[in-house]
């Protein structure tokens, strides 16, 4: 499974009242992946979740919840991510099963190496460009993405600030994937906005 993560990339906007309809336009566009990021613990995001997953399983792509195993596991979620603070791998794992767990390294190689030994089925690096979302993240250079492609099997995502602008470069580096909060789903036409991100891949 782990294989599949390639393309686009779309993390969800925290609290957002538009939040599936905007889904549906990423899946239309050829989002291959989308994570659902809730951060502000609404009541209801258990079945906010599982409407995104049906849409998921609609369109043939993966849905990753974002820290919380208990919620992938509710809704059946293809896995989780797991960021600095969260569960280590190896709990994450025994909770999880054999669905996906991909981690986030910031600009450390290191943390990589150590989740692929782990047993972590992608990592993200990040961020490549000055974010909207996490203005406040540390800035990765390219050359990291090129030799975490040396260096790991595991699919590679990048993170931060990636425009249909930018993503190519990325994508050169070695990214197998690129995540996109805001450069895609705060867009005027999400899914021309996805279409041209899923264009790069091909």
């Amino acid at each position: 499974m782990m294989n599949k993560i390639v393309g686009l990339y779309g993390i969800t906007i925290d609290n957002d009242a538009e939040i599936q309809a905007r889904v549906k336009a990423a899946l239309q566009g050829g989002a291959s992946i989308i994570q659902y990021r809730d951060k502000s613990f609404l009541p209801d995001r258990e079945n906010i979740a599982g409407k995104i997953g049906e849409l998921c399983r609609e369109f043939g792509a993966m849905l990753i919840i974002n820290d919380d195993i208990d919620l992938a596991l509710a809704v059946n979620a293809d896995g989780v991510h797991l960021g600095k603070h969260d569960l280590d791998i190896g709990a994450a794992r025994n909770k999880i099963g054999d669905k996906i767990i991909g981690v986030s390294c910031y600009n450390k190689l290191e943390l990589a190496l150590e989740a692929e030994q782990q047993g972590a089925d992608y990592v993200a690096f990040g961020r490549f460009f000055p974010s909207v979302t996490k203005p406040e993240a540390v800035p990765a250079e390219f050359g990291l993405l090129q030799d975490a492609k040396v260096l790991l099997s595991l699919p590679i995502v990048a993170i931060g600030g990636i425009t249909t602008a930018n993503a190519q470069s990325l994508i050169q580096a070695g990214a197998s994937s690129v995540a996109v909060i805001d450069g895609l789903f705060n867009q005027q036409n999400i899914k021309k906005t996805a279409e041209e991100f899923s264009k790069l891949f091909r």
